[in-house]
């Protein structure tokens, strides 16, 4: 794939039929802290990343149990 002189590219068709572009579809471009570009429609960015956010904290939801009472944990955060 190559960036033509007017900063374009080419998405191929199997890519725009997995994600659902259409023409006219709006796309915006999202770097993640693992410095991945990813092409999202317009608009989706926030939704998207808050979805995400809530899987990840659901996943962590009661993971935090270590067996020491919070007095033990403070303390440890003192040390």
């Amino acid at each position: 794939m190559r960036i033509t002189t007017k900063g374009q590219v080419t998405i191929p068709q199997d890519v725009r039929d997995f994600a659902g572009f259409q023409p006219g579809t709006e796309v915006e471009f999202l770097i993640g802290e693992d410095g991945v570009v990813r092409v999202i429609a317009a608009g989706q960015g926030p939704r998207l990343r808050d979805r995400r956010l809530g899987a990840a904290l659901a996943g962590l939801r009661g993971s935090a149990d270590t067996g020491l009472s919070t007095d033990e944990i403070m303390a440890l955060t003192r040390a």
